[in-house]
């Protein structure tokens, strides 16, 4: 759907994109990371012909960007992060207003106005000013100006940036419904965001591609030492060194004692090596009552940092 090939755009002696290439399939819903400044909204920029690139080209369905620029602005709907709308006009106006440069036939605007309420969820407030609403609805209208003409493409740059967490959950479950039917690109450095919609994902770092995959394939190639924590209760002072006898320990910290009888301890192992049944054992033995044990899971935002950071 969407192949960026050695994509590069430079602003005197700093580039912004460098040299990056990778493919969008169809129907993916694609998380696009990167800290800020990394080039994520350079790049989508590019692949919605707002911005040339210096060397490079993108193909949108087949069709060079630079080439067919109309034709691909047809295929995509996009939100910027500072979504384009006019505060004075009334939702209803603006999508009407919009369905126009889209050159979506008249008889028809009040229809999809209609449909396009629906799927956002502005039909309480689809008669109100735009200068009225939440930032909440604000994003919905930028939603639904973004699909008003049923693009093939959705690229949404930070979609819940500025929103209370129970509108984040319904923007994150309306991107999640979209990518059933369309090709996404989510732009965000909002991890939660990405490991609840995205079935893959690319980051991007100072320009650069710097990681592509699933967030599972991401997580597992950046995973370590397994590391299990341990919380229990007992009055035994000994519990390091009875526990420094299980095979294949490598090291045992206590964290902290917050009670008498309370204790918790990092326990970290070889890769691949899970200890967690031999604890369990060790501690019926010893008559230790279990209170936390669980096995510590790299996130995306370890992968994330190691990743962006220098």
């Amino acid at each position: 759907m969407i192949k960026v090939t050695n994509l590069t755009k430079q602003y005197g002696e700093i580039k912004a994109v460098d040299d990056i290439t990778f493919d969008v399939h169809t129907g993916e819903i694609l998380g696009f990371l990167g800290p800020n400044g990394a080039g994520k909204t350079t790049t989508v920029r590019i692949v919605t012909c707002y911005l040339l690139p210096t060397s490079g080209w993108v193909e949108v369905d087949g069709l060079n960007t630079f080439e067919h620029s109309l034709e691909v602005r047809k295929k995509i709907g996009y939100l910027p992060e500072n979504a384009p709308l006019y505060n004075e006009m009334s939702v209803l106006d603006y999508l009407h207003f919009i369905m126009g440069l889209r050159d979506i036939p008249k008889d028809r605007f009040n229809q999809r106005a209609n449909e396009m309420a629906e799927i956002c969820g502005l039909e309480d407030v689809i008669h109100r000013n735009i200068g009225e609403l939440s930032k909440g609805y604000k994003q919905r209208v930028g939603l639904a100006q973004a699909m008003v003409h049923s693009p093939e493409i959705l690229i949404l740059d930070e979609p819940t940036s500025g929103l209370d967490p129970n509108q984040i959950v319904e923007i994150r479950n309306l991107i999640k419904e979209l990518g059933k039917e369309k090709t996404v690109i989510l732009c965000t450095h909002i991890l939660p965001e990405v490991e609840a919609t995205c079935g893959r994902v690319l980051i991007i770092n100072q320009g650069k591609i710097v990681a592509d995959g699933s967030p599972a394939e991401l997580q597992s190639s950046f995973e370590g030492k397994t590391r299990i924590c341990l919380e229990i209760k007992t009055s035994s002072e000994d519990v390091t060194s009875t526990l420094l006898k299980l095979k294949g320990l490598e090291k045992v910290e206590q964290i902290s004692s917050p009670g008498d009888d309370l204790k918790r301890f990092a326990l970290e192992s070889a890769q691949g090596i899970d200890l967690r049944e031999s604890v369990f054992r060790l501690a019926v033995e010893n008559h230790w009552v279990i209170l936390e044990l669980r096995k510590e899971q790299v996130s995306l935002e370890d992968v994330f940092r190691q990743l962006t950071t220098s």
